[in-house]
This record gives C-alpha cells, structure tokens and sequence, in this order.
C-alpha cells in the first residue's frame, strides 16, 4: 500500500502542476497587455516543481520559487479571462440543486478522514486521504451537476488563479518555520522570556505559551510552523518542564495559535482567499470581524490549558 499510496501522490502533485500550466496558457491567451508574459511565467515557474519535483535539486527549487516571488512583487501576475456562465443559469442550477450543491464537500471530509483513519501510519497517508476524497467528491459533483468534465478544469484554473500568489504561502511558511527551529530561534526565544516570566510560575508559563503562538502564528501565517518553535522556546521550559500533561497542553498550544491565524493576513488561506473569492471592497474585512472572537478564544485557551494542562 505503500508504494501505491508514493505513486498516487506523485499524480495528485503533477495534475496541480499541469493545472498550473493550463492556466500559465489561459493567461498568455487572454490577457491582453504585456503582463501576460509575467503571467503566464508565474504558472509555469510554480508548475515545474509540482510536475518534477521529485528529480530537481532542492536548491534550483527555490531558485524558481525565489524567480516567482519577484513576478509577484513587481506586480506582473493577474487574473485571466474565463467563460463564466450567466446569472440566470446560476439561479436555474441552484433552485434545482438546491442543498445537494454542498454533498461534495461533506464527501470530501468524510472520505478522507475514512482514509486517514486507515492509512494514517504509512508515509504521506494524510495527503492521500485529501487527495482520494477530493476524487470521490469530484465524481459525485459530476453526478449530480451533469457538468462536463472540461468544466472542472477551467473552474478550478479560475479558483487557483483567483487566489494566485497566495495559494503557496502556506507551503512557504511551514519551510520559514523549519528553518527558524533549525536556526535555533526557539532558544533565542526562551532566553528572552526567562527575564520576564519566573521559571516556576505555571500560570505565566501558560499565559506566554498561548500568547507566544498566536503572536507567532501572526507573525508566520500558520500554527504548524509557529508550533515548533515556540514549544521549543516556551512550551518546554515554561509548561512542560512542570509537570504539564504533553497531550493536553500541545492540542490546546496549536489551537491557541490559531487564534493568532484569525487575526492576521500572514494566514493568507483564511483570510485574504476568501475576501479575493467573495470580491469583497476591503480584503481585510474578514480579519476585522474575526478579531474580537479570536481575542476571546484566546483568552479561554490560557484557563483551559492552566486548569486541564496539570
């Protein structure tokens, strides 16, 4: 199961990346001013990786990574042109379908949690469950819509590209956080909290562990990349070293640090995406309403850890 589950992932990788491609070719095709050039090489500069990512040096990875950053920079990169269906076949389509529209998306979570469930010990299992329930989802889209198949790739060129640069921030901060934690981020981190928070003061250990992941998670864009490091830094030292219980305290740090994820556009998948997606005026929108509740999570995340962590 092993080896089907490597070669899967390596379809699943090269399909993203020919889509990529598709849209590198839809740019340079409709766009009509000289950024379609700057366009159209952002995709296919994002494209190589995800097609042979497997044969290229890591080093000429980010190379390409680096190339695509400075399209983006000097704003080169925008949206192309596609066929949108009229509004009155939108209405027609949703009072036909109705609340049968959202069935794939509960397939997709469904199916890939069964998955995970059973093929969570083997390498990559994860990313294959995603990858198997968005399959199972997509064939029972085409089900009930009857849509052409042709109409999912141009839909989902339309999605990724309206997302553009920020699709690949997430994949940018996790590998921000692995360099930081080998950086040794997390013990210049511990020493500066040492002068402020007593060593054996449980409750202001816990107060700079969860305020210490939503800043970071602020900082960075995303939990998993804040996680290791501030548990290095705080979370051992501070928490752990008392007494806390690991499992409790780590589930209730990386939540905590989602917290941080509500309040910041660094967390472009969450934040900025959807502004971009529902052609909101203000992209920070999203943010402003989220703030308040996420000050509150926060808050509740400190006595839960306090009380349940020891």
């Amino acid at each position: 199961m092993a080896q089907v589950i490597s070669i899967s992932l390596t379809i699943f990788y090269a399909s993203m990346g020919f889509l990529m491609l598709f849209i590198a070719y839809k740019s340079f095709m409709t766009i009509n001013d000289t950024k379609k050039f700057g366009t159209a090489l952002f995709w296919t500069l994002l494209a190589i990786p995800f097609i042979l990512g497997d044969y290229l040096p890591s080093e000429l990875v980010g190379l390409l990574l680096i190339l695509a950053s400075l399209l983006t920079v000097s704003k080169q990169v925008v949206f192309a042109t596609y066929d949108m269906p009229s509004e009155e076949f939108g209405q027609e389509q949703s009072e036909k379908l109705g609340n049968k529209i959202f069935l794939p998306s509960l397939i997709l979570a469904v199916v890939a949690v069964i998955a995970a469930t059973l093929w969570s010990s083997l390498p990559g299992g994860s990313y294959f469950a995603i990858g198997i329930g968005g399959i199972v989802a997509l064939f029972f889209a085409f089900g009930i819509t009857k849509a052409n198949p042709a109409v999912a790739v141009s839909d989902s060129a339309r999605l990724l590209q309206q997302m553009g640069p920020a699709s690949i921030l997430p994949q940018v901060l996790v590998a921000l956080g692995a360099l930081f934690t080998q950086a040794g981020v997390g013990d210049v981190i511990s020493q500066l909290i040492s002068i402020i928070v007593p060593a054996d003061n449980r409750f202001m250990g816990v107060v700079a562990y969860c305020v210490g992941m939503a800043l970071f998670t602020m900082i960075m864009g995303n939990a998993f990349a804040a996680f290791a490091v501030i548990t290095a830094g705080i979370g051992i030292p501070f928490v752990l070293s008392q007494g806390a219980n690991p499992a409790v305290v780590g589930a209730l740090a990386l939540t905590a640090g989602y917290c941080g994820t509500l309040m910041t556009p660094m967390a472009a998948n969450f934040n900025i995406v959807p502004a971009a997606l529902l052609d909101m005026k203000n992209q920070y929108n999203v943010i402003k309403y989220q703030v308040p509740v996420a000050i509150i999570l926060l808050v509740l995340h400190i006595f839960a850890m306090y009380i349940f962590g020891f």
